[in-house]
């Protein structure tokens, strides 16, 4: 970027080098100075969260460490509750200041990379949690427990993404054709991450007109997934209304 002199007016952004929304160039910013941090010297190396959980003072704690949790508890939140949660950081610290982040051990290291970097985030940012926990329902209509607000779940995630996945290496692989599963796999991070990036970066266009037989392959396959949750639900329900109709005829 280009800065005229004693303005703060920007005359020129590097396509290249900067995402083309105002908003991602200063989430960009940020992640690059939090690259340079951690010592990495190329876009396209990959970032370790767990190093520099270390400098924001976060301490990853194992699941299996967790004591006093029931049994039950412990085989709904890596069972049928696994999918609901991510992980999250203790609003409390210890006495030495630092803070315990417990990150769900069914996600993976791909997704763990992406929550762990969210948290760390959130420190660097010096983002305050505004209460302990806040329960409200997100857009999938889960109902989750938040500690920060919208502003600061969006940047450190923004950021965080940014960080794992810089947009001048995300648009370098897309011009050679990489495929998302591709790029992933370089930056240690899930699909999802890498496709949510592209299309915040405005790449996604140009990303789905280069690889349009794998996009619609994995439109055709999110369809049929979703048709075939849909009937075992209406199965479900339809199975239920049955046996609540029959056991009324049965009482009358």
């Amino acid at each position: 970027m280009k800065q005229r002199a004693g303005t703060g007016i920007i005359e020129r952004v590097d396509e290249t080098t900067w995402p083309p929304t105002f908003k991602g160039r200063q989430y960009e910013l940020r992640a690059l100075g939090l690259r340079d941090f951690a010592g990495l010297r190329r876009d396209d190396d990959p970032l370790d969260p767990f190093a520099l959980a270390h400098f924001a003072k976060l301490m990853v704690v194992d699941f299996e460490q967790i004591e006093g949790l029931s049994e039950e508890t412990r085989e709904h939140l890596l069972g049928v509750g696994a999918d609901c949660w991510s992980g999250g950081t203790c609003s409390r610290p210890l006495p030495n200041g630092w803070r315990l982040v417990i990150l769900n051990p069914k996600h993976g290291r791909a997704r763990n990379n992406a929550t762990l970097m969210e948290e760390v985030c959130h420190v660097f940012l010096g983002h305050k949690a505004n209460r302990l926990a806040i329960v409200a329902q997100n857009k999938q209509g889960k109902t989750v427990a938040r500690d920060y607000n919208d502003e600061d779940e969006e940047a450190a995630y923004a950021v965080g993404a940014a960080a794992l996945v810089p947009y001048a290496a995300l648009r370098r692989f897309v011009r050679q054709g990489q495929t998302s599963t591709e790029i992933a796999r370089r930056f240690n991070v899930s699909r999802e991450l890498v496709e949510y990036r592209l299309k915040v970066s405005r790449l996604w266009g140009e990303y789905r007109a280069r690889h349009e037989a794998e996009v619609a392959a994995r439109y055709a396959q999110r369809q049929a997934a979703a048709a075939r949750f849909g009937d075992k639900a209406r199965d479900e329900r339809t199975s239920e209304h049955t046996h609540n109709d029959g056991h009324r005829r049965h009482a009358g």
